[in-house]
């Protein structure tokens, strides 16, 4: 009956793995605020576009301007806002984007940690199977030395 406890390496592997995958989700993460970032900077540059053809046409309609002219300024400021709309939207899912890749991550680092963890215990079994035995080689050496002494 062997009982000795032997480092088992695939538990350093599987830690590793796991730090891999909290890596990729961490970069995916870092990718998603950008371009959050980016879309709330887009969201702000058409709102003020928007802002400024709207107080444009309403100082306009106080020098009449042409119908045609008018209808176009009106229509670009429809296509602001439907462009606006499209942003807000992406705003949102890239929001929701994050929220799961955050959760991702939560899940990758318990089982990182779970994996650090089981690494560990493995390390600390091997090692008390060494000291096990270099106290049983020590206790061995005593007694070889008691009996090999002379006796008076």
């Amino acid at each position: 009956m062997n009982d000795t406890v032997v480092a088992r390496p695939c538990w350093t592997v599987l830690t590793k793995k796991a730090e891999d995958k909290i890596a990729l989700i961490q970069n995916e993460l870092v990718q998603a605020r950008t371009r959050l970032e980016s879309l709330r900077t887009s969201e702000q540059r058409v709102q003020k576009m928007y802002d400024e053809y709207r107080e444009g046409l309403t100082r306009a309609d106080a020098q009449s301007l042409g119908m045609r002219e008018a209808m176009n300024q009106r229509q670009f400021m429809s296509q602001l806002l439907t462009l606006m709309q499209r942003v807000k939207t992406d705003i949102i899912y890239t929001e929701n984007t994050i929220i799961g890749i955050k959760e991702r991550l939560m899940l990758a680092e318990r089982e990182r940690i779970k994996m650090q963890t089981l690494a560990d215990q493995n390390a600390l079994a091997v090692q008390r199977e060494e000291n096990k035995k270099d106290q049983r080689r020590m206790d061995a050496l005593g007694v070889m030395q008691f009996n090999l002494k002379p006796q008076a």
